[in-house]
């Protein structure tokens, strides 16, 4: 039986952004499922105030250079990689001068969330996905952490479902216990248009309404496989909804050991 491969993608990883109950996750489990026999890659947002030379960050030439098209426009896809030595863990960063150079990473330097984190997530998100592209890495689980990676199921199943490197891959989506303050602009759901995305997967989001924190966390539901809760509380509304649509769930598990055998054992019944 082949080695079973975790995609992880994460909006914040520990040690490059302060502790958080989603970088601490994003930097730990990842390696713990490594140790259970399983390949992972992890993919983050470069942020402007990530310390290259100290984290020892370096581009990858080969997987560099590709330029992305959002809302009519160009933006060019930079790779950079770095190590966390005592996991043996590799993480993948994706860049671009106009979503993270000289940017902080989800707020700027007084806290005011970007008015266009709607294009940064969709960059970070098909970033990720023409990056495992050119690697030729097929995973079976794909596992999102953080709301800045919650249209990524949306991507996965409908962008790039024919494509052989996700095909059959499973989306599992973490929900914790964070929001955000200012709603996606209004147009975001024509910026999302892409193969595979085209006018019901347009319509579908529209009909949701503005997309702030609630309908967002609805749509990643929509297009998951499981659902993982990742803090000992969620918003009440996202709860109920996962409750509703009657998803694969695995509830909230204190113990970090016990959460990982937990964690390896929802992917196997996933991808069973």
């Amino acid at each position: 039986m082949s080695q079973k491969k975790i995609l992880y993608i994460s909006q914040e990883i520990y040690p490059y952004l302060d502790e958080t109950p989603i970088s601490n996750t994003s930097r730990y489990l990842p390696q713990a499922i490594q140790e259970k026999g399983k390949e992972i890659r992890a993919f983050m947002p470069k942020y402007g105030n990530i310390n290259e030379r100290r984290n020892q960050l370096h581009e990858v030439i080969r997987l560099s250079g590709m330029n992305l098209i959002i809302d009519d426009s160009d933006h060019s896809l930079i790779i950079k990689v770095a190590s966390i030595q005592a996991a043996r863990m590799q993480v993948y960063f994706i860049d671009n001068e106009d979503f993270f150079q000289n940017r902080e990473t989800l707020v700027d330097k007084n806290g005011e969330e970007y008015d266009d984190n709607d294009e940064r997530s969709i960059f970070f998100i098909r970033g990720v996905m023409e990056t495992i592209k050119k690697l030729r890495w097929v995973p079976d689980i794909i596992h999102c952490h953080g709301w800045f990676t919650a249209l990524a199921p949306l991507y996965i199943k409908r962008g790039y479902a024919d494509d052989p490197c996700f095909k059959n891959a499973k989306v599992v989506y973490s929900l914790y216990d964070e929001t955000f303050q200012k709603p996606f602009n209004l147009d975001t759901a024509e910026k999302l248009r892409f193969d595979g995305i085209g006018d019901p997967e347009i319509e579908k989001v529209k009909r949701r309404g503005t997309m702030d924190y609630v309908n967002l966390m609805k749509l990643a539901v929509d297009y998951s496989d499981g659902i993982i809760q990742g803090s000992n509380q969620v918003h009440p509304d996202v709860a109920k909804y996962v409750q509703e649509q009657k998803v694969e769930f695995l509830p909230y598990e204190a113990d970090f050991d016990k959460s990982t055998e937990a964690i390896d054992a929802f992917y196997n019944k996933i991808d069973a």
